[in-house]
């Protein structure tokens, strides 16, 4: 029975990929050298904001060979970033940083169908949930 590759999920740090776990031994556990993805990842990585995290679906081929597709960030983590904390509660954001949002987040393959004003009632949905209030 020939082997189908595997698939990794992890969230990497943009331009921050190094060998060191969480990297490293997903990938080394899969026979795939963590360097080359590291620097491929930086490479793609390196027009976003250093440390931004981003969501990453590594596929790996039965010979070892590997692509891999970026998401964009999570949806709690831009609206935090756009209220200026780092945990859910007290913060504020205002519609025109939702619209960012959703711009950002229609790039993202799982909304290329998706009208943008579903995905604004999602993210001040997810506002909502973070403690974030979102304003005119």
């Amino acid at each position: 029975m020939a082997s189908k590759g595997a698939l990794i999920k992890l969230v990497v740090e943009a331009g921050k990929a190094a060998p060191a776990p969480p990297v490293g031994p997903a990938l080394g556990s899969k026979g795939v050298k963590a360097i080359d993805f590291c620097k491929e990842f930086n490479a793609r990585t390196a027009h976003y904001i250093q440390g931004t995290p981003i969501p990453v679906i590594i596929k790996v081929k039965p010979d070892r060979t590997f692509t891999f597709d970026m998401k964009t960030p999570s949806t709690s983590w831009l609206i935090m970033k756009a209220a200026g904390i780092e945990k859910g509660g007290n913060g504020t954001i205002t519609l025109k940083h939702v619209w960012e949002i959703a711009n950002i987040k229609s790039k993202d393959n799982r909304f290329k169908n998706v009208d943008k004003q579903s995905i604004v009632g999602s993210i001040i949905s997810t506002a909502n949930v973070c403690g974030v209030n979102v304003v005119m």
